[in-house]
């Protein structure tokens, strides 16, 4: 549970953002197609639902209300065939995970008394989370360690792809991806979002990523 102060500081944004979309809608006659509100969390995003459907009404309904990643798997839904999957890509769970960094080791004969599995999946995240590429990696492995990752970490990909898959990190990964391969897709978000909110942890969280220079 979060602590009192933290609730109500976030019960305070969600309103404030809320009253904000009402506005805009209400009293400056933006087109709720054209607002995008990102919170962190399921159920900030619920809560922030809720309020703007009681507050905007009917037309509350097209003003797009999710956390980060939700918001990422709306875009791939429709635009993942343009990097390579399918639309219909599985999300992949911290199970599947496991499994599929398991069955990376045993093809690759890597001693997971060494390189523990779950070592290995946060590294593979950290890397996400920096943008680094398998290829990358490897080019900028320091000794023999880093490179048996950064191998590792590529076939953990090229297996994610063979089976239409996304990780989590993934989600935010290939959204950027597409961004700067499909002008166009780019160019068709940019001209619908014209207003675009975000909470300070998902804006910390999105410039890591340069979701923001993107949209």
């Amino acid at each position: 549970d979060l602590h009192p102060r933290v609730r109500r500081q976030r019960q305070m944004c969600i309103r404030d953002r809320t009253h904000r979309i009402a506005y805009l809608i209400a009293e400056k006659g933006v087109n709720p197609w054209n607002i995008l509100a990102i919170t962190f969390t399921n159920k900030a995003a619920q809560e922030m639902r809720e309020r703007v459907d009681k507050n905007v009404g009917l037309d509350g309904g097209s003003v797009w209300v999710s956390t980060f990643h939700s918001t990422c798997v709306r875009i791939l839904r429709r635009h993942a065939d343009r990097i390579g999957y399918d639309n219909n890509f599985t999300i992949y769970d911290t199970d599947d995970q496991k499994t599929l960094i398991k069955d990376v080791c045993r093809r690759l004969n890597v001693d997971t008394k060494k390189y523990k599995e779950r070592s290995l999946l946060a590294q593979i995240s950290h890397a996400k989370d920096e943008l680094v590429t398998p290829d990358e990696m490897l080019m900028n492995a320091a000794d023999f360690n880093e490179k048996k990752v950064a191998e590792i970490y590529r076939e953990y990909q090229i297996s994610l792809r063979r089976n239409n898959a996304f990780d989590f990190d993934d989600l935010i990964v290939k959204t950027v991806e597409l961004f700067q391969n499909c002008g166009e897709v780019l160019e068709s978000y940019q001209e619908r979002f014209r207003y675009i909110m975000v909470d300070a942890v998902s804006y910390t969280h999105l410039r890591a990523h340069e979701t923001p220079e993107h949209l």
